[in-house]
């Protein structure tokens, strides 16, 4: 389902960023801060949407929110990374929830974890710290 926040692209020629998250305000701040920072970002609301997103436009990140409406973040990344066309993805989980341990979440298909609340600089960071190791 389309609305003004789902497919939201900022311009630019920096990396690519997909955040799903349901919670507006939060894309708006992480999104906002990493389009001043260079980074291209689209947003989805819900898991199937968010999926569709990173099947077409292949990410170089994404922030993944666990508890999604619909299908939950564990749900949208096991999808990810089991199709062939996105599996290379890295997805980082940005929850509310307690924040399982490392080894758990890389089980899971994430490449680490952040919990909320979080400042946007740390966000920052985290994005620009997972997309140089993805260009070395």
């Amino acid at each position: 389902m389309e609305n003004d926040h789902l497919a939201r692209k900022a311009t630019g020629g920096g990396a690519l960023v997909l955040i799903i998250e349901d919670y507006q305000d939060c894309c708006d701040l992480y999104g906002t801060y990493l389009a001043l920072l260079g980074f291209r970002v689209l947003t989805a609301s819900e898991g199937l949407e968010g999926i569709r997103l990173a099947t077409e436009t292949h990410p170089d990140v994404i922030l993944m929110d666990l508890n999604l409406p619909g299908i939950d973040g564990y749900e949208v990344t096991r999808r990810l990374k089991d199709a062939a066309a996105t599996r290379d993805i890295p997805v980082v989980a940005l929850t509310a929830q307690n924040l399982p341990r490392a080894e758990w979440l890389r089980r899971a298909g994430f490449e680490s974890g952040i919990a909320k609340p979080v400042l946007p600089e740390r966000v920052g960071d985290i994005v620009t710290r997972v997309v140089q190791q993805r260009t070395v």
